[in-house]
């Protein structure tokens, strides 16, 4: 059993509408200030009337508490406006996801339990918007392959969608990749305000793709984020064609972490059912697919940021993995991994019968 839950939860439409995302303090460095871009995130966080301090040195202090909860929520509430380093003009492929990651920010609003970002950014959880966008869009076509279709990917260490209204940076890179030959871009997210994106001139060169799971995980361990609903409604959105008032994306579901909760296939059967519904005219969709799995470093992160954690950490029900440099991962064993597997490509087959699975992992 992965979380254990005393009922299922409910699937009535009164949902709350999901915050956007404030800030309680929102920094910015000199090195920001200087870049135009800076500017503008700087002025839209003024206009929304979040208090803005200017620093005067190009570093992040001060967000240490006096243990790793206080620490968590003083820097899980702080927006830094700051200069991306250099080396992160040095893109690194990310497999199976896309040829090269880059990033608009680091760090995310949201408040997931089995955040992959834990162990994977070091010092506290702040959330870092970059203020020189320009400099790294206009990197990005150093790395085009010549004959063949370059991908990006833009939130490997963040959710762009989430902090959009503070940054204005993911419209901008939408508009970037619309004007590029050869190039494309992909996004994901578990929020869902998405309707200032629909009339972008993305000209088919971005795959927006929404994060989804079932109630049991979107509700009681994705805080912060928005409700399973409210997702499947931007999924439709952005599918639908501009015609219709949609955005006319070609759009990708990430079912991510996939964990065998009580009565899973009932659960995730009707998430699909769901999905099909919101899906329910012509649109290309892919489907990506990742197993909940976590390494020694992010257990002991997670389980410190949240103590009284649902998801199932125990190392003695899962199978060890090493990658290429050593490190270690807890991953199901081969028997879970296949019948969530089978289950998976049949579902999907049954309900989307033209729509990629592009990897399971």
């Amino acid at each position: 059993m992965e979380i254990a839950f005393n009922k299922k939860p409910s699937t009535a439409t009164n949902q709350p509408k999901t915050k956007l995302w404030m800030p309680k303090q929102v920094l910015i460095t000199p090195a920001a200030l200087d870049e135009p871009w800076g500017q503008q995130i700087y002025e839209r966080v003024k206009a929304l009337g979040l208090p803005v301090q200017e620093l005067k040195q190009n570093r992040i202090t001060g967000l240490r508490g006096e243990d790793e909860r206080e620490t968590y929520r003083k820097a899980k509430s702080t927006l830094a406006i700051v200069t991306a380093p250099a080396s992160a003009l040095r893109l690194q492929p990310i497999p199976p996801s896309a040829d090269y990651q880059f990033h608009l920010a680091e760090g995310c609003p949201a408040h997931c339990q089995y955040c992959y970002l834990a162990g994977s950014l070091q010092g506290p959880p702040v959330i870092r918007a970059f203020a020189n966008l320009p400099t790294i869009l206009e990197n990005l076509p150093k790395y085009k392959q010549a004959g063949q279709v370059t991908t990006f990917e833009a939130s490997c260490y963040t959710d762009p969608l989430g902090i959009e209204h503070l940054t204005g940076s993911l419209a901008e890179t939408i508009r970037f990749f619309g004007e590029q030959e050869g190039m494309h871009l992909r996004w994901v997210t578990k929020f869902d305000q998405v309707d200032n994106l629909l009339q972008l001139p993305h000209n088919g060169n971005t795959q927006p793709r929404i994060s989804i799971n079932t109630d049991f995980i979107a509700k009681r361990v994705e805080g912060g984020t928005s409700f399973l609903k409210a997702r499947l409604a931007a999924i439709r959105k952005l599918a639908l064609p501009k015609a219709a008032g949609g955005g006319g994306y070609k759009v990708g579901l990430v079912i991510a972490p996939i964990m065998p909760l009580p009565d899973w296939e009932e659960q995730y059967t009707d998430l699909l059912d769901r999905l099909e519904q919101a899906l329910d005219f012509e649109c290309e969709v892919t489907f990506e697919l990742i197993s909940h799995r976590f390494t020694p470093g992010s257990k002991a992160i997670l389980q410190e940021w949240y103590p009284n954690t649902q998801v199932n950490f125990d190392e003695s029900s899962r199978s060890l993995k090493f990658n290429k440099f050593g490190g270690k991962k807890y991953v199901y064993p081969p028997v879970t991994m296949n019948m969530l597997r089978s289950f998976f490509y049949s579902e999907l087959k049954t309900h989307f019968p033209n729509a990629p699975i592009k990897y399971w992992t």
